[in-house]
């Protein structure tokens, strides 16, 4: 999320225990707007809790894991054996040091935002078309966007693409706004979200529902914000024009782009900049099989909207590898504030195994002194 913009949970949702947010933030000499903080501000109070609570022994930065594999022991049981490259500077160079690492349980939370989604069309690989909100804050730091440049598309209609389109409409540059579904569909996430507390997100709503494209209709005057005569179009929201029900069919290396809508007439957009924003997939590349495996359909790639890794609900351990526990986006829970109810699962369930496995050591010695108290010694 881009550093200026809004978080969509309340930022007392995300406070972690023993600091409370607003304290933080008033220590800071910020306030907290609508009670919504920016990603910039938890991502500061999160470092900050680090260093406060002593946690920095528990974090190897700089770490790149390669390999999660299970091992079998001696003993007859098993455990994960964790490989894995870590950065280290010295004063010449920074080079980095393979590790391995072995443990008995391993906790999956690497999000899912590493890997864009694409649309798998002809020309998504020419170099206007992006596939990251980062990329389009980059070319508006650099000024190669502006309220002179051709018109941005941007296709998807999550709360990434609402971000992209909020960007590039604050900067006065001309945005196409192209989506699957209908405005109303229940399904989009602006119509699950309340009004008074979202209301960025609501002009973004009521863009996509007031400037919607109409099918056949010419696409090359609707970012006129004045005519001839001084008068203005009768549009409430200049410069944005929306394409809902329609899809990409092809990027063209001329900065064209073919939209296609569901009754098969396409439409041929100018573009000086294409923003694919439609998800992302986790990297599970250093799990076997990318771990589809763990998913609830094996067959699929796992992510987090249609095919999560498969947990027990309370103590978020993989029903199909013991030992194996996932949290966050992995597991379908896509906001911060789910974070510490998982964590808490976790942290639970690792807790009782390792007083279950204290017990039964504790019952063995027992047996044994038992059996040692009640024996014969002969000579």
């Amino acid at each position: 999320m881009e550093g200026s913009m809004l978080t969509l949970s309340l930022a007392n949702w995300m406070e972690l225990p023993g600091l409370k947010l607003k304290d933080w933030m008033r220590d800071k000499r910020r306030n907290v707007r609508n009670d919504r903080a920016t990603p910039a501000e938890i991502a500061s109070y999160y470092q900050h809790y680090v260093t406060k609570m002593g946690l920095e022994k528990s974090f190897a930065c700089g770490t790149t894991v390669t390999s999660v594999s299970r091992v079998s022991s001696t003993s007859g049981g098993s455990f994960w054996n964790i490989k894995g490259l870590q950065r280290r500077a010295n004063a010449l160079e920074e080079n980095e040091v393979p590790f391995s690492v072995y443990a008995n349980n391993v906790v999956l939370a690497t999000g899912t935002h590493d890997i864009p989604a694409r649309l798998g069309v002809d020309g998504e690989n020419l170099p206007f078309v992006c596939h990251s909100f980062w990329e389009l804050e980059a070319a508006i730091s650099s000024s190669r966007l502006d309220r002179a440049s051709e018109p941005v598309l941007i296709v998807g209609a999550g709360l990434t693409a609402a971000d992209a389109v909020l960007a590039a409409h604050h900067l006065n540059t001309p945005v196409y706004h192209a989506f699957r579904r209908p405005v109303s569909d229940p399904a989009l996430i602006f119509n699950q979200l309340p009004k008074l507390l979202y209301p960025e997100y609501h002009k973004v709503h009521q863009m996509m529902s007031q400037e919607q494209h109409k099918v056949g209709e010419r696409v090359e005057n609707v970012f006129i914000t004045s005519h001839a005569d001084g008068s203005r179009p009768y549009t409430c929201y200049p410069g944005y024009r929306s394409f809902p029900k329609h899809h990409v069919v092809a990027f063209k290396p001329d900065g064209k782009c073919v939209l296609e809508s569901e009754e098969g007439i396409q439409t041929v957009l100018q573009v000086s900049m294409a923003l694919v924003l439609i998800g992302a997939h986790p990297n599970l590349s250093f799990l076997p099989e990318q771990g589809r495996s763990l998913g609830l359909d094996s067959e699929e790639p796992v992510s987090c909207r249609r095919n999560p890794i498969e947990v027990d609900p309370y103590t978020y351990e993989s029903l199909k590898e013991p030992g194996m526990y996932a949290m966050g986006p992995l597991v379908g829970e896509n906001f911060v504030r789910f974070l510490k109810g998982g964590a808490l699962g976790i942290a639970c369930s690792i807790a009782e195994r390792m007083k279950q496995q204290s017990a039964a050591e504790n019952c063995t010695v027992s047996s044994l002194n038992i059996q040692l108290t009640n024996c014969t010694l002969e000579a």
